[in-house]
């Protein structure tokens, strides 16, 4: 059985119970052993590991990970230290330094926004190498809109960052009068200048949450 860590674990109870959940697991020990899947299957839910459901402040919603060797690790738009930072990432850093003028960092691993409350969600947490949405619509999907819907329901005042049209579309099930949605373009360099430049969608989040008592989101990786 799956063992979040935290308080999540106690939240997705049911999830993980379901018969949703039981065919998913039955696909993925299939494809794990057939075909090379990323990410390693001890990084599946690195999202939830590492931002506990009370910490959550903000939600930045990917669509699946990457599926480049070494590039996931369970949190969307991050790549380990030392892998080459992907045109999203890239244009996202700049994005960042245009908004709070903060020099981008050389790393791509998010993990300290992580843990500065920023749940880094992909729509799908897994994917065959080479082949970007191969494990849609194979049962993640319910999951992960269980996870925004439990934030909806069971938190206030968090801020939902969807960036492009697959995380746009699940805009309808966060209740927009307790929480905050920040949506745009795709960072992707085939979207970016469709309204992504110019969004100012970090220190729009920090002035939400510290409108509302909560504490800011340390956006620098630097330090």
């Amino acid at each position: 059985m799956v063992n979040i860590g935290n308080d999540w674990d106690k939240v997705l109870d049911s999830d993980f119970k379901s018969d949703n959940y039981a065919k998913l697991r039955v696909f993925l020990k299939d494809e794990y052993f057939k075909h090379t899947i990323y990410p390693n299957m001890y990084d599946i839910f690195n999202a939830l590991k590492f931002t506990p459901f009370k910490a959550v402040k903000a939600v930045i919603l990917g669509q699946d990970p990457y599926h480049g060797e070494g590039q996931a690790m369970g949190l969307s738009f991050s790549v380990p230290d030392g892998v080459k930072l992907p045109p999203s990432l890239i244009n996202i850093y700049k994005e960042l330094e245009s908004d709070l003028g903060i020099t981008p960092s050389a790393s791509g691993d998010l993990s300290k926004w992580a843990k500065e409350g920023v749940l880094l969600l992909n729509t799908v947490l897994t994917v065959r190498s080479g082949m970007a949405n191969s494990h849609a619509k194979k049962g993640w999907e319910v999951l992960t809109d269980s996870i925004i819907k439990h934030l909806s329901d069971e938190r206030e005042h968090v801020v939902f960052i969807l960036w492009g049209n697959n995380a746009r579309s699940k805009k309808k099930l966060i209740d927009l009068s307790k929480h905050c949605v920040i949506e745009s373009a795709h960072p992707s360099p085939l979207s970016v200048y469709n309204g992504f430049w110019g969004s100012k969608p970090f220190s729009k989040t920090n002035n939400y949450l510290r409108l509302n008592g909560i504490t800011e989101i340390n956006w620098d990786l630097n330090l």
